[in-house]
This record gives C-alpha cells, structure tokens and sequence, in this order.
C-alpha cells in the first residue's frame, strides 16, 4: 500500500492510499480519484514532507512531517528540490535484502530480455521446460500474462538505483 497527498485543481489537499502506484495512475486516468472537497476528479499527486521521528530538534511548525507541500509553498527564488530521503536502521537493512533478492534471483536465473512474455508463455503451456528466467515486459504485455494465469513477480528496483 502506498499514501499519497493529492491536491485538485482548485487547490484542496487530501491524501489517500492506494495498492501501488499503478493502481493510482490507473484510477486517475479513469477519473476515479476525486476531490472529497469539491467531487473534482482533476487530481494531482502533491509532494509530501517525509516523516521523521525522534529527533531532539523539531520542524518548523508551518511545515509539518505530514503536511502536503504545494509547488505555490516553496518560494520563487529557491530552485526545484531532487527527491531525497532519510532512512532508518531498518529500511537500510531491508534495502539490503531486496538488493540480495534481486541479485540472487539475476545470477541464477537466464536473462531473456526482451522475450520475457514469449519464454513465459512457452513453460506455462508446456513447450519448454521450465526454469527461472527475467527480462522485461511491458505493462500491457504484463497484464496479458497475469490475465493468462502465468505467475511471475517484478524484480525488486531501489529508488537510488534510477539515480
């Protein structure tokens, strides 16, 4: 599950949760995501303040941890902030795992690229023997095959790795 803060065209903020951010883009480009304000369905994701906890100095109070900061919030003169990040003991261990997830299961595993959807497919229906393989589809190409029954997971991906 993932909340995100969202604001409508009209300016109110609101959060919500969603399964994945798929399922949030999915719903808004469907129109399915409104305003509770004014029924608006013209919602945008806003940026969100991270939440912190146990620190001994404490935020400003005009910007809380979970406040939804609106692009009109930041002034003018400072430039577009990169998306950053805190974390704790724990994530950090838990973005260790997932890295030696999807490292296991990529040393073990034949790389199909492309091919993904079609090798799949071939071990599902019994054409080929199976065995562990990755490689890439597209979202409709994945859709397809969740459709068809054929079991497959995404590869683990860290935020810090697209930097």
């Amino acid at each position: 599950m993932i909340r995100y803060a969202l604001a409508c065209a009209k300016g109110h903020t609101f959060e919500s949760w969603f399964q994945n951010s798929a399922a949030y883009d999915k719903q808004a480009k469907r129109g399915l995501v409104e305003c509770p304000t004014c029924g608006s369905s013209k919602v945008e994701k806003a940026l969100m303040a991270p939440k912190l906890a146990g620190t001994k100095k404490r935020a400003s109070p005009a910007l809380s941890a979970s406040t939804p900061v609106t692009p009109d919030a930041v002034p003018a003169t400072v430039e577009a902030p990169a998306p950053v990040a805190m974390i704790s003991p724990q994530e950090r261990e838990f973005r260790t795992k997932l890295k030696e997830l999807r490292d296991h299961l990529t040393k073990n595993a034949d790389n199909v690229g492309q091919k993904f959807p079609e090798e799949a497919r071939k071990m599902h229906y019994g054409e080929s023997e199976h065995r562990s393989i990755y490689g890439e589809a597209s979202p409709r190409e994945a859709k397809e095959l969740y459709e068809e029954g054929i079991e497959f997971h995404p590869l683990p991906v860290l935020p810090d790795e697209r930097n």
